[in-house]
């Protein structure tokens, strides 16, 4: 089980990564990036009381301290979404957020164990991709003289020349060097699940492979690494307890209605749904098919359906028309009193003045049966 957030650390590590660069933001766009980053509106440039000027520091701290310690993991976020924040950074803010999250705990020695027994070749091969899947969990460029040396004795370089280039490094070094022997476990958990993933390694038979060989470690501490569905075609594997029933990401996602679409069982077994498509209703019924990853259905990845759906370039546009689709799919005579994005990108929030028959509604990311931060 996941220990309890340290709130006290996110609200820190907010402070560091959005208060203390303020010299880097204008007075004028403070209020709209406290608005994107769902934070609290700023006090006036100018104190109504004082009439004196109030720094833009002060402002991005006042904003942070009315903020209420439950919003902080949505701010967070929103700030690996959208700062420019380094690996370092958007390492400490992962850990603080997923700190809260239920995941499957990988003792150290089974990780050594299991790196022990990992052949690299299958990475070596696609070297642009692993690196990429590296750089999204470690911290590879850790050389603060990289500036006046050109990077040469970055942990990047040193993966470049020492796996991929030569055979230096086997898995236990380069597990040492990137730090997930110590890492926390839901930062190892995602490694796991990335080096199973066909984003790292596109072939089936290399994915098993690995899979195959991190369960004979993994299954001895009560895990495994189960298939959970496919993406692009290939499969994709969750880290589990064993013994939890497999997770099955949706096939196609049904949503923003204007009537009852017409829909039959295709397989009893599998709980299979299909939509009947009729042309004069086509419109009516939206059916968001494609695959649904690791990151869950995201608003980023609906946007993107929606404008090569409709053929809209212009995203403002594609957003605008999705937003009223969205409210027209509504009941009649529920007022909609606002609908806003999330600056991260990964959800989408309908408030609804309560009445009745009315309730707040919230579209969140599916997780293959279980929320992760």
């Amino acid at each position: 089980m996941g220990e309890q957030m340290d709130v006290a650390s996110l609200r820190a590590l907010i402070d560091e990564t959005v208060v203390s660069r303020y010299q880097i933001f204008g007075h004028k766009e403070i209020p709209a990036l406290c608005e994107s980053l769902r934070m609290p509106a700023p006090p006036p440039q100018v104190d109504p009381n004082t009439q004196r000027d109030v720094s833009k520091h002060k402002r991005l701290a006042a904003s942070l301290g009315a903020c209420r310690d439950e919003d902080l993991p949505v701010i967070a976020r929103a700030v690996l979404a959208s700062q420019p924040v380094n690996a370092v950074q958007r390492n400490a803010l992962q850990d603080a957020l997923w700190q809260g999250s239920d995941c499957v705990e990988v003792p150290g020695r089974t990780r050594r164990e299991l790196a022990a027994s990992l052949p690299l070749d299958h990475y070596v091969r696609h070297a642009d991709r692993f690196l990429t899947m590296l750089d999204s969990l470690w911290v590879l460029d850790n050389d603060p003289m990289a500036a006046w040396d050109g990077g040469a004795r970055t942990l990047r370089t040193q993966i470049t020349r020492y796996v991929i280039n030569n055979d230096d490094w086997d898995a236990v070094s380069l597990f040492e060097q990137l730090g997930s022997f110590q890492a926390p476990h839901p930062r190892f958990a995602r490694f796991l699940e990335a080096l199973a993933a066909p984003s790292t390694i596109p072939d089936e038979a290399a994915q098993r492979q690995f899979v195959e060989i991190a369960n004979v470690h993994l299954q001895r501490v009560g895990a495994q690494l189960q298939e959970a569905g496919e993406e692009d075609g290939y499969p994709i594997f969750e880290l589990i307890r064993a013994g939890e029933p497999p997770t099955r990401r949706p096939r196609q996602v049904i949503f923003a209605t204007l009537a009852k679409p017409d829909i039959r069982i295709s397989s009893v077994l599998d709980g299979d749904l299909e939509v009947i498509e009729q042309a004069e209703r086509a419109d009516q019924v939206l059916v968001y098919d494609r695959a649904i990853g690791n990151d869950g259905l995201r608003w980023r990845d609906l946007l993107n359906w929606w404008q090569e759906k409709r053929g809209i370039t212009d995203t403002e546009q594609a957003r605008s028309s999705l937003f009223e689709r969205m409210r027209a799919s509504l009941p009649k005579g529920c007022p909609v009193s606002d609908l806003r994005v999330g600056a991260d990108g990964t959800g989408c929030s309908l408030s609804i003045r309560r009445g009745r028959g009315c309730a707040d509604g919230r579209c969140r990311a599916w997780r293959g049966g279980r929320r992760r931060p």
